[in-house]
């Protein structure tokens, strides 16, 4: 997918390497995940999915659903579309019966924290592939009606 490309590549250019967590189409199939692609004027712009985890050695609780693959095409940023899609996300993870999202970022994407803590996500245990690399970040926020 053309997106998917595309923040591989903002990876590399940001961290000199792609992100290595294998992801499987299967595993945003719902209710299960979802993925979400938003087109403006028939392009696709934004990105965005979840999958869910429950209680791993690598760190994730009982009813969490994982945050991957945010990502806005530079010219459209600042629109409110990723917003807008992790809203949606939250609210299809919250009727899954998942009770926290969670993601993994990186302190050299201060715009996604910026997002991210605007939308009330706050620091959690460190999880998955990169919990023991220094730039990464991990936030979580409990799901409405699930708290």
């Amino acid at each position: 997918m053309k997106l998917t490309a595309q923040v591989q590549q903002e990876y590399i250019e940001r961290y000199g390497d792609g992100d290595a967590t294998p992801v499987d189409p299967a595993h945003f199939v719902p209710p299960q995940g979802l993925f979400l692609v938003g087109y403006l004027d028939g392009d696709p712009v934004v990105t965005g999915a979840w999958r869910a985890q429950d209680a791993s050695p690598e760190g994730f609780r009982d009813g969490d659903a994982e945050l991957k693959r945010m990502f806005v095409v530079p010219q459209v940023r600042g629109r409110g579309l990723a917003r807008r899609v992790l809203a949606e996300l939250e609210a299809n993870a919250a009727g899954a019966g998942r009770t926290r999202m969670v993601l993994e970022t990186g302190t050299l994407q201060p715009e996604a924290i910026a997002l991210y803590t605007s939308c009330g996500y706050t620091p959690v245990p460190k999880f998955g592939l990169y919990r023991e690399d220094p730039l990464s970040v991990c936030l979580g926020k409990p799901l409405a009606g699930t708290a």
